[in-house]
């Protein structure tokens, strides 16, 4: 699990710091400003991943699939109120199709964040640093054939050795200057806000960049399972995340000319060159999250009817939600490669990075609140407070993002908007089909008796029509007695299910009437 799910998450410290500091919206690195968006950082990973997603989020799964379509999915379908039961499942895809934006742009800000590194080590390496992400891209979205699981054994020592590397450099920091940890005191978040006004909430836009994994973690959750995700994020994910965000503090608090690059800048030199490969490495692995995220939702899509039948394998014999499709993983590939020479460096992206994710965390808290109070039976208070303070905080990191819309944040609502408009076009056009053709349908018992009363001429030979609904006659078949006025001398009705076991016995696989 932490090969896969806590890339995302767990690359944030290469750019999110940054960005507040550095970046389009950025502040000074003042003592009282450092200490302010630190406690704004850690209250993030704290209400946002450890008590709403790993807590809460997570109890909604559907047969062990995570995700918000997985969350859609426990709606109760409520006849008395259908309208309302359709803005929610209207609002859920919308949602993944927002997750797919995300996707895109996930494997692009990552890899690019961690290449830019070797410009601090030589400005001869800058002219080189997008030909080289473009080339480690393709070879992230290759391996994906190879399944969740084997790809997760590979990254998961990786991506441990990340997680206690970022860990000491953040120890050493922090031993430094350790005043830095009185950022534990949320006050100092409040009087950030109090003295920077509208300033301070656009910052808010490069804050959410620490959580950012959220929903990916989430969609992750029928690959690996509750229990060793919440596990590795309590044990070593947040600790490790934590250190190292408030070792960057502690080094803004000696050089604040340090905003420029705090995390790389964190290493002595000669650790410099091996940092930039562990962080290159770490954030190959942080596509990984999106790019299996996606996969799962595309299988969901498909099984709700929003998307065409694609080609779905799945890669192990043990975890149902581990699969693989390859259409979906050019398409990213393809979309992330031209995003990346589009873009060109990951402070041009970090703007078009988080508006996606922050529109599927508020729909996420809404959707919340019907399954708690309509699945699992919470009281309309309890709900109604929890998921409250939730969407407080999701609304006011979307508001802060929103502010980015004109500079880059347009491109993952563009592609969210098109992928919604084509998942429901589609889901709709199915819904008339099938109505068309179950009012056209024939029963089986009608048929016979039309067959014995008009005794069609009999061809040799075996025909098989597939068919979608087991009580009726295919058209095909109705079509073929109509139009040709014969029928086979065997004439076989053929459906086709999948079980959700990874094995079917032979003897078993076939249901004959």
């Amino acid at each position: 699990a932490i090969g896969v799910v806590y890339g995302d998450i767990g690359t944030s410290p290469l750019y999110a710091l940054r960005e507040c500091f550095f970046g389009s919206h950025s502040v000074p690195a003042t003592h009282e400003n450092v200490l302010g968006v630190l406690s704004l950082i850690i209250y993030s990973l704290l209400l946002v991943i450890s008590v709403k997603y790993i807590a809460i989020v997570m109890r909604a799964d559907n047969q062990g699939e995570g995700g918000i379509l997985a969350l859609t999915a426990l709606l109760p379908h409520r006849t008395e109120s259908r309208a309302r039961w359709s803005a929610l499942i209207l609002m859920g895809i919308f949602g993944a199709a927002l997750l797919y934006g995300d996707g895109m742009i996930t494997p692009a800000i990552t890899v690019l964040g961690a290449v830019e590194g070797l410009r601090l080590a030589t400005p001869l390496f800058d002219p080189y640093v997008v030909p080289v992400a473009v080339v480690i891209l393709i070879a992230v979205f290759a391996i994906q054939r190879h399944g969740t699981h084997r790809v997760g054994r590979l990254f998961g020592p990786i991506m441990v050795a990340w997680f206690v590397a970022i860990s000491v450099l953040g120890i050493v920091s922090l031993a430094r200057r350790p005043v830095v940890l009185t950022a534990i005191d949320p006050r100092h978040a409040f009087s950030f806000f109090t003295e920077h006004g509208w300033h301070g909430f656009a910052v808010l836009g490069a804050v959410f960049l620490v959580v950012t994994g959220g929903e990916a973690l989430y969609a992750d959750m029928g690959h690996f399972g509750k229990r060793p995700i919440r596990f590795a994020w309590f044990t070593l994910v947040l600790p490790a995340l934590l250190l190292n965000y408030f070792g960057q503090g502690a080094l803004l608090l000696t050089n604040p000319a340090a905003a420029q690059q705090p995390f790389f800048l964190l290493a002595p030199t000669w650790a410099l060159l091996p940092l930039v490969g562990l962080a290159t490495a770490a954030a190959i692995i942080a596509s990984q999250a999106l790019i299996s995220g996606a996969f799962s939702l595309t299988r969901q899509a498909i099984q709700l009817g929003y998307c065409p039948r694609l080609d779905i394998e799945h890669t192990s014999h043990s975890e149902i939600g581990q699969v693989y499709v390859p259409q979906v993983n050019w398409a990213l590939m393809f979309s992330t490669i031209v995003i990346v020479i589009g873009f060109g460096s990951s402070t041009a992206l970090a703007a078009a990075y988080g508006i996606a994710v922050t529109l599927t965390m508020v729909i996420t808290a809404v959707l919340l609140q019907v399954v708690a109070t309509e699945r699992w039976g919470w009281s309309p208070a309890v709900a109604y407070t929890v998921t409250g303070i939730f969407l407080t905080i999701d609304l006011a990191f979307f508001g802060a993002n929103a502010l980015k819309i004109t500079q880059g944040g347009w491109l993952p609502l563009v592609i969210g908007g098109l992928l919604f408009t084509l998942m429901t076009t589609w889901k709709t056009g199915r819904q008339i089909v099938a109505a068309r053709l179950t009012a056209r349908a024939l029963p089986i018992e009608d048929f016979l008796t039309r067959v014995v009363n008009t005794r069609p001429a009999r061809v040799p030979g075996t025909a098989v029509f597939m068919t979608a609904q087991p009580r009726g006659i295919p058209p095909a078949l109705a079509h073929n007695l109509r139009y040709n006025k014969v029928l086979h001398e065997h004439v076989i009705t053929l459906m086709v299910t999948t079980q959700p076991v990874p094995h079917v016995p032979p003897d078993q696989r076939a249901t004959v009437r």
